[in-house]
């Protein structure tokens, strides 16, 4: 008997374990839309060679750090756009963030743009933890509700327009962004 109830509690336990490790960065914003597969055969990483509408960079608003609201689209036409969908609370974005950090210091900022767009409820949240981590990175806020590109299931994701404003690669869950694909993609 004591067994058996040893096993049911290890059950649940396991069980409960699971179900916070599937959940930990479940993006508190996600609609009720299917999420779009990035079927790769070794990662989560996709780079597209054929875009649709469905692609094409939306025409959204954020917020910097200073408060000023700028359209993504327009803000940045021209430069491909490196756009970090995160939030302090997921640790996945936070192991990530220096890979990110190295990638934003060593690119040529005049033909490319970065954007790390807090998912956190509150802002001021993820300002502070780039300010205590000594990052250097451009984080933005949703100025207004998310466009249906970016309402995604899970973060961090990770989205590469290029200069036309057509996704040309998309990572969901953490990556590594030294990669010499990564830095050909910016190129």
């Amino acid at each position: 008997m004591l067994h058996n109830k040893f096993f049911a509690n290890g059950f649940v336990i396991l069980l409960i374990t699971t179900g916070i490790t599937l959940t930990a960065c479940k993006n508190n914003q996600s609609s009720n839309e299917p999420v779009q597969s990035t079927n790769a055969s070794t990662s989560n990483a996709t780079t597209a060679n054929n875009n649709t509408n469905a692609d094409a960079l939306p025409t959204f608003s954020i917020k910097d750090a200073n408060g000023k609201v700028v359209n993504l689209k327009d803000a940045f036409k021209g430069k491909k756009i490196l756009v970090n969908l995160w939030a302090t609370w997921c640790p996945p974005c936070r192991a990530e963030m220096p890979s990110l950090q190295t990638l934003y210091s060593t690119t040529d900022s005049s033909k490319v743009a970065f954007v790390f767009l807090s998912m956190d409820d509150d802002f001021n949240k993820a300002l502070q933890y780039v300010k205590d981590k000594k990052y250097t990175l451009p984080v933005y806020y949703p100025a207004q509700e998310l466009p249906q590109l970016f309402n995604v299931e899970g973060i961090p994701t990770t989205f590469i327009f290029d200069a036309n404003g057509k996704i040309i690669h998309q990572q969901v869950g953490m990556g590594d962004y030294t990669s010499p694909e990564i830095r050909q993609l910016l190129q």
